[in-house]
């Protein structure tokens, strides 16, 4: 039997938002298997326990910059969202967006090796982690051009979208703050990724076995369960946050504009930062949960 320690149990409850106690039993359940103990927590919470996405836990930026067809978006990490507000900071991933849509570095190390006013981005960003004091990474970054036009809608700093399209440029930033908002994971049902859909099937399976309904009825349920999850995380058939008697793909359809596709940024979006005084806590909680 795989021995929980605190720091597990601490990582799950930060995941799920699942009390501590469930967590330790869903870790214990499922033999110290991370993945398979927050579905565990799933089937028995609901959707409580998928907090993941939206506990950003990193700080930093997101920047972008769009000329014509051609842009760029890039997340630029930070210790405190104290240095995120810096004005160098925020002058740093700028510089960084209009460099990456003119220059089309192909990774982050290439990147790295272009310059900024006669030195290089690396000898630019230790020169700041000198100034400010805190270390700073680029995490990723994306670039845009083709025939498609493109719009950006930043959420302050910690959000941002890039939308390809044909067609009305109203629309089309509306449809960048619905993503911002709504934060679907494809563009259509069909473009869903496997393993999403077979976790989500997964769980409905749990869930309606607990019934004690027939076969066929368990059957429906699932599939049910499956079609409303598709709907609720694609874009297109997601109802519209302006007009929520519309989907997003019946207002572009009324807009005679087309989008081709997305992507969004969140800031620290899948980091999680250590954190041991939490764990500590996690630890004392365990250890007077067995005195008591």
């Amino acid at each position: 039997m795989a021995a929980i320690s605190a720091s597990m149990v601490a990582e799950l409850r930060a995941k799920t938002d699942a009390p501590m106690m469930e967590c330790k039993k869903a870790l214990t359940e499922a033999e110290g298997d991370m993945s398979r103990a927050e579905e565990i927590l799933r089937v028995k919470l609901g959707n409580k326990a998928s907090k993941a996405a939206s506990r950003v836990t990193a700080d930093g930026i997101v920047a972008a910059y769009i000329q014509g067809t051609t842009g760029a978006m890039i997340e630029l990490n930070c210790e405190t969202d104290f240095v995120a507000k810096n004005d160098d900071f925020l002058a740093f991933g700028n510089a960084l967006a209009k460099l990456i849509a003119e220059q089309n570095p192909a990774d982050v190390a290439a990147l790295s090796a272009l310059a900024i006013d006669g030195e290089s981005v690396e000898a630019r960003r230790s020169a700041l982690i000198g100034k400010i004091g805190e270390n700073m990474t680029i995490r990723r970054f994306a670039r845009f051009a083709g025939a498609n036009k493109l719009v950006c809608y930043l959420h302050g700093t910690r959000i941002g979208v890039v939308v390809e399209y044909t067609g009305d440029d109203v629309a089309a930033k509306d449809v960048a703050m619905h993503v911002a908002a709504m934060k679907p994971v494809a563009l259509s049902s069909a473009q869903v990724p496997a393993e999403l859909i077979e976790k989500e099937r997964s769980i409905a399976t749990q869930k309606a076995a607990e019934s004690g309904k027939p076969a066929e009825i368990i059957a429906k349920m699932v599939e049910g369960s499956v079609q409303k999850y598709l709907k609720e995380v694609s874009l297109l058939d997601q109802a519209f946050v302006k007009n929520d008697k519309q989907t997003v793909g019946q207002m572009l359809k009324a807009a005679n504009t087309t989008v081709h596709g997305f992507t969004m940024y969140v800031v620290g979006e899948g980091i999680e930062k250590k954190s041991e005084n939490f764990a500590d806590e996690v630890a004392a909680q365990m250890a007077a949960a067995k005195q008591g």
